[in-house]
């Protein structure tokens, strides 16, 4: 049981708690459940709501805020519904209570990696639909699944399709380092591991 009660917290961490509680664990992830939940956030912000299935069982989920200027290339925000498997002996707390702590700390699977980032888009839509506020730009989140093994059965598959094509995107923000600080890191390009075949001397 958490420590605060819902009533008491900011309705985003309740709503980041919901999502946490979804078992998108590999090897067996519940997308239903997470393309579920993303709809009805869809319903509550009014926005378009598309669902891809690149492969059966696999479907990316799009969320669609009209932009006042259709001929401008959109903005894309993506993020993943999957998260890696856990060892429940390593843990404190289950990893899929979404347990909060005295100090506000949440532990859960995905709580970094990235289902903080997801929230963290729909709660910046829905603050600034809140406060009036339109844009020249359509602004597109993705939810994908199979990222955590390689997003054979996601992204690779939906850059395929028309149903991307049709996004027009033309500035993308994925998934990067949690920040501990008020500061937001921006990394650009693409990370890419090196690996060395040679036996070191």
């Amino acid at each position: 049981m958490a420590s605060e009660s819902h009533e008491s917290e900011h309705p985003s961490v309740t709503l980041f708690r919901r999502y946490l509680r979804i078992r998108t664990v590999h090897p067996d992830p519940d997308y239903g459940a997470a393309v579920a939940f993303l709809e009805e956030r869809a319903r509550e912000l009014g926005l378009g709501c598309q669902k891809v299935e690149v492969a059966p069982g696999f479907v990316v989920t799009v969320l669609t805020w009209p932009g006042t200027n259709p001929k401008l290339s959109s903005l894309l925000l993506n993020s993943h519904m999957d998260v890696v498997p856990v060892f429940k002996e390593h843990w404190s707390h289950d990893p899929f209570e979404a347990f909060k702590d005295a100090e506000g700390y949440i532990y859960a699977r995905g709580a970094q990696d990235m289902k903080c980032v997801s929230i963290q888009y729909l709660e910046a839509v829905r603050r600034l639909k809140a406060e009036g506020h339109r844009f020249p730009r359509t602004i597109h989140m993705t939810f994908v699944p199979d990222e955590e093994v390689g997003g054979y059965k996601g992204m690779k598959l939906f850059v395929r399709r028309p149903e991307f094509q049709a996004l027009r995107a033309g500035f993308a923000l994925d998934e990067g380092l949690a920040n501990p600080t008020d500061a937001f890191t921006v990394f650009y390009s693409e990370r890419s591991i090196w690996c060395c075949s040679q036996t070191p001397t």
